[in-house]
């Protein structure tokens, strides 16, 4: 694949930034400003050439396409759960683009009531996410929240499950999200709804409570954080106790709860906020299951009465070990579950309800797996849901018999184009960090692959925020293991994988640790035979778009092609500026920029502030229009700084979706319809055959 001449320059308007003495131009900080007319045109002008250079491989996007789509069983339905007098499930119609809510009552067998035509909602609209979808505790109303810009603000919306009416009131700009269904709670009255709304800097700091069928000018806040370096999420406990608040920065955490029986009263706090102390909690039978850092940096599992909950009263339950990672804790009637990871994997610790007897863990049949608990609303339950699948074998929802330990495979996820697991092999390798750290790979691949450095490789990473990526089954990528690719996870400093210290080493004034070890694990697929430079590409994205950002400003001549999905690229600048989303939060995860040691350390690696004039790789970077996590302007300032510079004559492609945020599209065609984009362009420029 070779670029055409035609490919855009951007303008180059200086923009000085005097920091600790130090002055950087910045060529294209206009690009801010999304109401000059030159920021659309310049990303118009990326978009007809990624058309025109890309043109060629459209018969290969529609073939790659319609492989993932025939992996999809079209008309496919989750398994049902059973709250209350309802059986709760989601499914698809042939065709679709997104899920249809329902349930039926009492029985499997009974009719079917839809709830939500999340469809029929995104007619007309370009971008559709729901999120915050919940049923009040007696199943007659529904609130829900929807986004139809991916700017990640929603709308509050209510109705009557009984009529099929919608309530008049609407509240906007709450907090909500396209990864998880957060941002609205019900009380036990059934009246009342709770909801957090996003300030200018799109920070969730109020907490308000809402009495149904009334105006919401006159819904009373309950909590508003002042600190900017805080953000308020809450939930409801599994056993409808409490609504519980959580204050969360990087380094620290509170919780204050009210009694879900009692919506006008008064938030209590469980342990006030101390610099380093991070703790999680559940409840059970007025005991709080809190795991926490208490002198104990993978942390342990404490409990404390409710009336008595400080620190000064927690009793350890689980004592902190320094090989195993304590990650959360889940109460059920008459058991506990722990979540722990140890050697880089997930355990799933069952014991009684005290969380000191009976104990046993759940054995997985696979060496390296993903495994993660479903909602389980049940309380009072012998058995436990969980999702399990690795590189190999698709996603199984299990219901796990605790007293005999026996597994039943409610469903494990179809292949309608067929799929046979024992045709692919999946290993756990070690790569040499510089500083003698073993970082873990988990690789896949098809059976009778040869080790001669000719492979197809895409390493993948993230290696922030504490998150890992486990090697979980992924249908689409099966596109490339059929054309020989070998697919790995680099799991890196800056994740969780192997405790807190793992992750400690890759933030703040180690994040370069992070590049080091992702760097590590590309050198040692080569050196191990699997791949070479000319077949080894890298992808990442959001943090994990910096993470190969980075890379390959630091070892350009590593890789021959990378993706960069929103990228996190322009570090300095944005850590610099408070009235950008997250970043007062984040000043814990990277460094602040006032801090002249921080500034230097974060210029030393932040890839737009390191781009020379040497040959980089093939590149698809891209963005979406409505980002308010990475804004549009970092992977569109990346973009042009690298044209202007670079030495080469590889290819740079910049795609933009309008109509999106962070998450991409919001269909599941139209977000298959971006990765046969990204395959495409590795199949091109890795010149596979």
């Amino acid at each position: 694949m070779r670029p055409s001449d035609s490919f855009p320059v951007a303008q180059k308007r200086p923009y000085k930034i005097t920091q600790h003495g130090q002055t950087r131009v910045d060529d294209y900080y206009w690009m801010r400003d999304r109401n000059d007319p030159e920021t659309l045109k310049y990303l118009r002008a990326e978009s007809d050439y990624l058309e025109e250079v890309m043109q060629h491989t459209k018969p290969l996007q529609d073939k790659l396409f319609a492989e993932m789509k025939a992996r999809i069983k079209e008309d496919d339905s989750s398994v049902e759960e059973k709250r209350g007098e309802y059986f709760y499930y989601t499914r698809y119609e042939k065709g679709s683009q997104y899920p249809i809510y329902c349930r039926k009552k009492d029985t499997q067998d009974a009719a079917e009531q839809i709830l939500l035509d999340q469809n029929q909602l995104a007619v007309g609209k370009s971008f559709c996410s729901v999120s915050g979808f919940v049923v009040s505790p007696d199943g007659n109303k529904l609130a829900y929240s929807v986004d139809f810009a991916g700017r990640e603000e929603y709308t509050l919306y209510i109705k009557d499950l009984n009529t099929g009416a919608m309530y008049p009131e609407t509240v906007e700009k709450i907090l909500g999200s396209a990864y998880d269904p957060l941002g609205i709670e019900w009380t036990n009255d059934n009246e009342t709804v709770f909801y957090a709304t996003l300030n200018e800097s799109h920070r969730p700091d109020k907490l308000f409570r809402h009495k149904i069928g009334t105006n919401p000018s006159e819904d009373v806040l309950i909590y508003h954080e002042l600190a900017e370096n805080f953000f308020l999420y809450f939930h409801k406990t599994r056993d409808d106790a409490f609504i519980m608040a959580y204050l969360v920065s990087t380094n620290s955490r509170e919780i204050r709860f009210l009694d879900a029986n009692q919506p006008t009263g008064e938030l209590h706090i469980l342990q006030p906020r101390i610099s380093g102390l991070e703790y999680y909690a559940d409840h059970h039978k007025g005991t709080f299951f809190i795991v926490n850092n208490d002198g104990a940096p993978n942390f342990k599992l404490s409990s404390a009465v409710v009336e008595r909950c400080g620190i000064e009263n927690w009793q350890d339950v689980i004592s902190h070990r320094v090989d195993v990672f304590v990650d959360s804790v889940v109460a059920f009637e008459n058991f506990l579950v722990v979540s722990e990871r140890k050697g880089g994997l997930k355990q799933l610790r069952l014991s009684s309800q005290n969380g000191i007897n009976d104990v046993r863990y759940v054995s997985f049949p696979e060496a390296a797996y993903s495994v993660y608990l479903q909602p389980n609303p049940q309380f009072n339950t012998k058995t436990l849901r969980f999702n399990y699948s690795s590189f190999i074998t698709p996603n199984s929802v299990i219901d796990y018999d605790i007293i005999s330990g026996k597994w039943e495979i409610k469903k494990e996820d179809e292949i309608p184009s067929g799929y046979d697991k024992t045709q692919y092999v999946s290993e756990r390798i070690q790569a040499l960090a510089p500083d003698g750290k073993q970082v873990p790979i988990s690789i896949v691949y098809k059976k009778g692959l040869k080790k001669d450095s000719n492979n197809p490789t895409l390493l993948y990473g993230y290696g922030s925020y504490g998150a890992i990526i486990d090697p979980a089954f992924n249908s689409n990528y099966l596109s490339l293991l059929e054309r020989g690719f070998v697919f790995a996870i680099g799991h890196i400093r800056g994740g969780y994988d192997l405790g807190r210290e793992w992750y400690e080493d890759g933030k703040v004034l180690n994040k370069i640790n992070t590049f080091t070890d992702f760097i590590a694990c590309a050198e040692h697929l080569i050196n191990a035979g699997f791949t070479s430079k000319e077949k080894i590409a890298i992808q990442g994205g959001s943090a994990g778009g910096l993470l190969v950002g980075a890379c390959l400003t630091m070892r350009p001549d590593l890789f021959k092609a990378v993706i960069c999905k929103v990228p996190f690229v322009d570090v300095v600048t944005t850590m610099s500026d408070a009235t950008i989303p997250l970043t007062s939060l984040e000043w814990d995860q990277w460094g602040n920029p006032e801090n002249k040691d921080h500034y230097e350390y974060m210029m030393s690696y932040s890839p737009y502030d390191n781009i020379r004039a040497v040959a980089y790789p093939h590149m698809l970077i891209t963005t979406g229009l409505n980002d308010p996590r990475v804004a549009y302007w970092e992977p569109a300032k990346f973009a042009a700084k690298l044209r202007e510079v670079k030495t080469d004559d590889n290819l740079i492609i910049f795609y933009t979706n309008y109509d999106s945020g962070h998450a991409g599209a919001s269909g599941r065609y139209d977000y298959l319809k971006e990765i046969a984009q990204d395959y495409a362009f590795l199949i091109e420029t890795l010149e596979v055959k």
